[in-house]
């Protein structure tokens, strides 16, 4: 990564731009697949939560409001939503009385596996019409920029977990 002092090179500027226009395409090829098929029961607040609890099975809303930068009601809301539509479950922490451990359920799990296979049917499409050269490029620079979001993420983690002890 850049330190502050070094100013980004005009590709990496030009290298985010393009990833931002990804992602509002992405949001658009979504958003089309959940008015046609009308099989997206969540909001996308709701669907970063049952992503959150995919990877962290059994925090808290503490950690899960931190996790995603809203406050505990908020949080809240979102589960008390998903546990109406069967995909949340809270359950008793047995460290506290006073906590409740969020689980994703099996229904939610069905939900975030049928949604990633919808959505890869669509890009493998899209990707398909790429020539081959630019389809090697596009999972050579995907790795490496998951690479580079896992690695900061992990050091941010590391950091969080470090002030903590």
């Amino acid at each position: 990564m850049n330190s502050p002092a070094t100013p980004p090179s005009p590709r990496s500027w030009e290298a985010a731009e393009a990833a931002c226009e990804v992602i509002e395409l992405l949001e658009v090829l979504w958003e089309r697949g959940r008015d046609a098929a009308q099989v997206t029961p969540v909001s996308s607040s709701q669907l970063r939560v049952l992503y959150s609890l995919e990877r962290q099975d059994g925090i808290n809303l503490r950690a899960l409001g931190e996790i995603l930068g809203s406050s505990a009601p908020s949080v809240s809301r979102l589960c008390d939503r998903l546990q109406a539509l069967g995909f949340v479950e809270r359950a008793p922490s047995p460290v506290s009385r006073r906590e409740l451990m969020l689980h994703l359920t099996t229904r939610g799990e069905t939900y975030l596996s049928e949604l990633r296979a919808r959505r890869e049917e669509v890009l493998r499409s899209l990707i398909e019409t790429m020539p081959r050269s630019s389809r090697t490029a596009l999972l050579k620079g995907l790795s490496a920029f998951r690479d580079s979001v896992e690695g900061t993420a992990l050091v941010r983690r590391t950091d969080r977990t470090d002030r903590t002890a």
